[in-house]
């Protein structure tokens, strides 16, 4: 009873605009390299979330650019304004592989955006709105874009709930997953940290993509945080131990039986309903 045996490996994301830790995580076989311009709005939406805000440039695209050989590059843009031509021509100007948009609310934005790109970069929507759920199937059968990814991060404060992996153990990301499986579309969601690092470690939730035939995941600050970690050669460390680990995983997930990822599943919901626990218990004193 073999269970995902066509599942390909996830192609996983580093968010950096550091020359140098692009070229490590490159190095280690880290498929993409993820520039983030996105400020608008970012700050209100998460004042109160211990949450990632860049401050990437349009010059940092093309300084990666030079880096890179072999990893592609990824560049998420602002969510749909009056300058979003602007930012996906300079993004494609300086190289980009694979824009993304962020926040977007409906099948009509999504279009908008896929035809600004004109096929001049890959395109991946960044799904973290209810209305971008609520016109998810709309959207796949009229948007043309490439890949989808679910944000996590936003969908949970839309959502109001405490943890983002709250949508994981309330089946949320399961439905919106089985409406994308028809289209044949590439999607992902959510990070992840090394296999046995973060409060919920890495291998939970890589067994929950393969069992999702989800096959894209963003390595988290709690994988490698390098703008708290200076040292490279301690960036380096982290990589050179940790991706080689989460592809051997992997291997073993490819092979695993149905009776694995139920498991697993059961042991990830218990997890995470034990950290709403303790946010509760401390948003109480």
């Amino acid at each position: 009873d073999f269970f995902l045996t066509s599942h390909m490996p996830l192609k996983l994301m580093y968010i950096t605009n550091q020359p140098d830790v692009a070229k490590i995580a490159e190095n280690y076989k880290v498929d993409r390299i993820f520039i983030d311009l996105e400020t608008i709005g970012k700050s209100d939406r998460q004042a109160n979330y211990n949450s990632v805000k860049s401050n990437h440039s349009f010059i940092d695209i093309s300084k990666i650019r030079k880096t890179l050989s072999s990893s592609e590059l990824l560049v998420r843009i602002n969510q749909m304004h009056d300058k979003t031509k602007l930012e996906i021509d300079e993004a494609v100007h300086r190289g980009a592989d694979i824009i993304m948009l962020p926040m977007y609310r409906s099948a009509e934005e999504a279009n908008f955006f896929v035809d600004l790109v004109n096929g001049r970069a890959k395109t991946i929507l960044l799904l973290e709105t209810i209305d971008a759920e609520k016109d998810l199937e709309k959207t796949l059968s009229s948007s043309g874009a490439d890949e989808i990814h679910i944000g996590l991060n936003d969908l949970h404060i839309e959502y109001k709930l405490s943890f983002m992996f709250q949508l994981l153990a309330n089946g949320k990301v399961d439905e919106i997953c089985e409406k994308i499986k028809p289209y044949n579309i590439m999607y992902g969601f959510g990070g992840i940290a090394g296999l046995d690092r973060g409060i919920l470690p890495g291998r939970y939730i890589i067994a929950e993509h393969y069992r999702l035939g989800s096959t894209m995941a963003i390595l988290s600050r709690s994988f490698c945080d390098a703008k708290i970690i200076k040292n490279l050669d301690k960036i380096e460390a982290i990589f050179s131990n940790d991706i080689p680990q989460i592809r051997k995983y992997e291997e073993f997930l490819v092979k695993a039986p149905h009776e694995f990822f139920e498991k697993n599943r059961k042991e990830t919901i218990e997890i995470i309903e034990k950290v709403i626990t303790n946010i509760s218990s401390l948003q109480n004193h």
